[in-house]
């Protein structure tokens, strides 16, 4: 497909969503019910044929329970119109003797038992050695915008309840679940998922995920899904850089970045994860996701219940791309804490690259003033202000101030930065400890172990138990303490090992494999009763690069760190692969020294500030290294980012032409959400063969507003005209004057003729 038909879909597609916007608002759908529904929010039931529709934004989900009360999916995509039935629905015929029916009816969440053989929800093992599960339908609420569906065993007191909310601006479905045992023993918990999403039957289905590893995350995969399963997952404790649980689905060869049909979705766990994806005898697929089974177990007391995780998917009619902007616009309005008083991300300066572990109080100042000399809005110290801590050895755990560094405690610092106009920011690792502190040589048995095994470090260091109440208070309380005694804007709270050795001995043998569900909810509370304390601080996610990136962590942080590699090159493919999960608006980039340690690639200034002001900008150089010249470019490049700040962070991206694949190029846009204005990014890696840089078609402009373009690195060609309607811009699209090695630039389009 051409780019001029890439963009008469786009206007098409456009011209379509303002319809059913303003069928919605007029109230046209509400007006016309389904007859015998009773109708609450974006949710309906037919008790006749028992069947649930939720509806919200471009996007209908509809279930309904059959005749052996199974909650069956019946319908996840395209908004359906409001005169649109279902038939009550029925469970798939047995296929043959081996494909039982229960291994093709498109359940939404599967107990194991009755001859199952897929990925099965719920797993339990009952102390009289059954292991047989068969849920049915016992009830349904509707509160709201909340659906919520009662399951229970055919005999014994298990009960299971679905929760569904749809989001209504995008339609992004929340599910999770919860077991409660109501029987008179416990029981154990051996496998759990949030839920199961079964897309439409096809056969050309093509699955992209994200890998990676530290230093190198975020590569988008692609795979065409076959019969049989494909599992994505973590067993390292948390998320992990490997694998990370998000996944989009679409067909081969039929779909582009802008169009065709696309379901998604993400879970929001910071621990071991897994996702399934699983296409069964009759061409089904499905996506099974939730806590990872491997080395898990928990047990369940008699009246007792475990909360699933939940479970995020939409669809797009928009191609990955229309994806990619439902989830950003979700993530930013519903995930992120404060999301009723949005706040844009400051420009910061990390000192960590200039001075390492040999931070002390004169040489912060000194580098502070060179921050606010460029206009930094926030100064941060990184690692080695705390304990003993002159390198990675030693220190992690112990939480006060080192006086040798900094003689009367953290104030003078942080008010010398408040003097020049900036606020403070702190880096921490509060869940690991080194055996060179006084934290370990106290409290040895405070770390995940088996007693008389090898304790594994890494970076020298172990993790932390927070599963244990004692742990997790001493965390809260040291971070409390040091945001008690200091005035501190932000905290940089890092994690820089996985898990080894994962044992809780304080605790019964049948419950130690409860602290995958443990520590995570310990850490979550850790945060969140850190913001309800603190509210004024805002945290940032690290983990050794991005590690530990999900919409579990994303729920108490403000922004997270994509990668450790700054490479300024590198960063194109890292950020253009993190933006098919998660917003530009949240991911830090920072500008840092050339040539880098990762490739010692040589990289002018401006380059690295363009490459990182496609997210929230930040500056880790040393600025003790730098001469007049660099101040001079930084000064600019930084009020050229805050122009355009907001429309970065919170506006709609496309991406243009994509880094991936050992491309040349790199370009994206971000259009304003009222549409009137745009800014665009382009990067070439080397000239050859007198070949132009491609021409760029822009995305998302109204086809009949003039807009004015103004560029912020200048090398537009000299036939491009200042002011032209969004279809010129995006049928006869612009060209830029790159050549060479590693160049770079930038405009802008605002709406308007002057």
């Amino acid at each position: 497909m051409d780019h001029l038909s890439r963009a008469r879909i786009a206007r098409r597609a456009n011209a379509r969503r303002l319809y059913v916007l303003y069928v919605a608002l007029s109230g046209i759908i509400a007006a016309q019910p389904m007859q015998a529904q009773s109708t609450v929010g974006s949710i309906q039931f037919n008790p006749q044929t028992k069947v649930f529709r939720i509806e919200a934004g471009d996007v209908s989900y509809v279930l309904g329970i059959n005749e052996k009360k199974q909650v069956q999916s019946l319908y996840w995509g395209e908004r359906l119109n409001a005169e649109d039935s279902f038939a009550t629905a029925i469970s798939n015929a047995q296929a043959s003797s081996f494909d039982l029916a229960i291994n093709t009816t498109r359940q939404e969440f599967t107990g194991w038992g009755g001859g199952l053989y897929g990925e099965p929800d719920l797993k339990i093992t009952f102390p009289d050695g059954n292991r047989d599960l068969v849920l049915e339908y016992v009830s349904h609420s509707i509160t709201g915008n909340d659906l919520t569906l009662r399951l229970k065993d055919v005999s014994r007191n298990v009960y299971v309840q679905l929760n569904y909310e749809m989001d209504s601006a995008t339609g992004i479905l929340r599910r999770s679940a919860e077991v409660e045992n109501k029987t008179m023993f416990p029981l154990t918990i051996e496998q759990i998922a949030s839920g199961t999403w079964t897309l439409p039957r096809e056969q050309d289905y093509r699955l992209r995920y994200l890998t990676g590893r530290w230093a190198g995350e975020w590569n988008l995969r692609e795979q065409s899904i076959q019969p049989g399963k494909i599992v994505l997952e973590s067993r390292r404790g948390s998320t992990g850089a490997q694998n990370n649980p998000w996944f989009a689905i679409d067909k081969e060869g039929a779909n582009d970045e802008d169009s065709g049909d696309v379901w998604f979705g993400a879970l929001g766990w910071s621990g071991s994860w897994q996702i399934s994806v699983e296409q069964d005898p009759v061409q089904q697929v499905r996506v099974t996701g939730g806590p990872n089974s491997f080395d898990f177990a928990y047990r369940l007391n008699p009246g007792e219940h475990l909360e699933t995780p939940y479970f995020y998917a939409g669809y797009s009619h928009d191609g990955v791309g229309g994806a990619s902007r439902l989830l950003h616009r979700f993530e930013l309005g519903s995930i992120l804490p404060n999301t009723r008083r949005p706040k844009l991300r400051p420009v910061i300066y990390n000192s960590w690259e200039a001075t390492g572990f040999r931070v002390d109080e004169a040489g912060q100042e000194e580098l502070a003033e060179k921050a606010a000399s460029i206009g930094v809005e926030r100064f941060v110290v990184d690692d080695g202000w705390f304990g003993e801590r002159s390198n990675d050895h030693a220190g992690l755990g112990d939480w006060h101030v080192n006086f040798t560094k900094f003689p009367h405690g953290l104030k003078p610092l942080i008010d010398k930065v408040h003097s020049l106009g900036m606020d403070f920011g702190l880096w921490v690792e509060p869940e690991m400890v080194n055996p060179d502190s006084d934290l370990y040589r106290k409290h040895p048995d405070w770390i995940l172990n088996f007693p008389g095994r090898p304790r594994t470090e890494a970076r020298n260091q172990l993790v932390l138990n927070l599963a244990r109440p004692d742990v997790r208070q001493y965390v809260f309380d040291s971070i409390d303490q040091l945001l008690n005694k200091n005035d501190i804007a932000f905290l940089k709270w890092d994690y820089n090992r996985n898990w080894s050795e994962p044992g809780w001995a304080v605790v019964a043998p049948e419950e130690q494999k409860e602290v995958y569900i443990n520590y995570v909810r310990s850490l979550y509370s850790i945060l969140d009763e850190l913001r309800r304390k603190h509210p004024l601080v805002e945290i940032e996610s690290c983990s050794g690069g991005g590690s530990r990136v999900d919409l579990g962590i994303m729920r108490y942080t403000d922004d997270v760190w994509p990668s450790d590699n700054t490479d300024a090159f590198d960063r194109l493919s890292i950020q253009d692969g993190f933006t098919y999960a998660y917003s530009p608006g949240i991911m830090t980039s920072w500008v840092t020294d050339s040539p880098t340690w990762v490739n010692n690639r040589t990289l002018s200034l401006e380059y690295r500030f363009l490459s990182s002001m496609q997210g929230s900008l930040g500056i880790g150089a040393n600025l003790n290294h730098w001469k007049s010249e660099d101040f001079a470019t930084a000064k600019r490049m930084v009020a050229q980012y805050k122009e355009i700040r907001e429309l970065v962070q919170r506006g709609a991206l496309y991406r243009l032409i994509s880094p991936r694949n050992g491309s040349e190029h790199s370009v994206t846009e971000t259009v304003s959400p009222d549409q009137k204005s745009a800014v665009t990014f382009a990067f070439l890696h080397s000239s050859t063969m007198l070949y132009p840089f491609p021409r760029i078609y822009l995305r998302g402009l109204k086809p009949d507003a003039m807009y004015r373009l103004e560029e912020i690195s200048g090398k537009t060609d000299t036939a491009t005209p200042v002011v032209a309607s969004g279809a010129f811009w995006m049928d006869h699209g612009v060209d830029l004057n790159l050549k060479g090695d590693f160049q770079a630039a930038a405009f802008m389009l605002k709406e308007g003729s002057k």
